[in-house]
């Protein structure tokens, strides 16, 4: 009998020789090739029996499995050290990671994820930007869906994050513990999940302290220059605020910037208080308090749930609020009662 050629494996599949020998070798994953190529180019070599001991071999191996990962912004050190978390989880279930950087834009957030279905990913982590569900809703039926860090309240797409109240709330009392009643927040976006749960749990530890304090919320970017110009703007009041609580550490860094423009000394000027943890924070001049989030944790956390719902073959419907810890440094002063 006529043996079959990588020719007509080639010719069959409308594949090319390389793509069709790189999958029969075993080597998919080192030169990316979607399981969608694999699997066509497994089933026409299996047709056409073309060498069937090795189609043999690649049958009987487990199936590699194929994520995606989608953050806002990884010049963020928060989401840089987020992807990694869950890279490093994905990597112990064998999963095969394609990462996406939307950079806070929902046109290349949609793109991201037509690309995904278009690979057929077998699963997908997202942060995302956009204030619809709808997309992902749709997505989920067919592709588990797990947020991390921000979600949408009013769907029933799965999440992890951090319970950004408490960790607001604790943060606070820390500053009315120490003395200070005149605080501005600088805020991320306002349509963020996120920044509004850190508000709230700062109005609310001001309400439960029962003593009258001044709180002005500025700002709406998780950006270095909304931190620099809110900054500028909270120390030109006056009276200039005892303390500053920055929603993010990208924040807090443009905040800083504002802070030396001004001749300022931390603590003894001015307090400064921080979301999110990073070990370069340690490093500052000097290092700053802050709230740090369970990283590893909801990396942890985001792939054991895509992995039972792949597992399970069903729609993903799970939730999840992490706890926050402070972590205090020299940033924050005390004033007399």
């Amino acid at each position: 009998m006529k043996k079959t050629t990588l020719n007509e494996v080639s010719e069959y599949t409308q594949l090319s020789k390389t793509t069709i020998s790189r999958v029969l070798n075993g080597k998919s994953r080192e030169f990316r090739i979607n399981r969608h190529t694999q699997e066509r180019v497994i089933a026409a070599a299996q047709e056409l029996n073309y060498k069937p001991q090795l189609i043999a071999q690649l049958l009987h191996k487990k199936p590699m499995r194929t994520i995606g990962i989608v953050m806002p912004n990884l010049s963020n050190p928060f989401f840089a050290s987020l992807a990694s978390a869950i890279s490093v989880e994905a990597k112990k279930h064998e999963l095969f990671v394609m990462l996406f950087d939307t950079q806070e834009d929902p046109v290349q957030e949609e793109s991201a994820l037509n690309k995904m279905q278009e690979y057929r990913v077998d699963g997908i982590v997202i942060v995302p930007c956009g204030r619809d569900a709808r997309k992902l809703e749709k997505i989920n039926r067919t592709i588990p869906v797990v947020q991390v860090d921000r979600y949408f309240e009013e769907s029933d797409l799965s999440y992890v994050s951090t319970n950004n109240f408490r960790g607001a709330y604790e943060a606070m009392s820390l500053l009315l513990n120490s003395g200070h009643r005149n605080v501005i927040c600088i805020q991320g976006p306002t349509f963020s999940v996120t920044n509004r749960e850190r508000i709230r749990g700062c109005r609310k530890a001001i309400e439960d302290y029962g003593e009258q304090c001044s709180l002005l919320v500025l700002g709406n970017d998780f950006s270095i220059q909304n931190g620099y110009i809110e900054g500028q703007l909270a120390l030109s009041r006056r009276p200039r605020p005892t303390a500053i609580f920055a929603m993010s550490n990208t924040i807090m860094l443009g905040t800083m910037r504002a802070i030396k423009e001004h001749h300022l000394v931390i603590p003894d000027d001015i307090s400064l208080l921080s979301f999110d943890d990073n070990i370069y924070i340690d490093y500052l001049n000097p290092p700053v308090t802050r709230v740090a989030q369970p990283v590893s944790s909801m990396g942890i956390a985001a792939i054991k749930m895509l992995v039972n719902s792949i597992q399970q073959e069903g729609e993903l419907h799970s939730t999840m609020l992490l706890t926050p810890s402070i972590i205090n440094r020299n940033s924050i002063k005390i004033l007399n009662p």
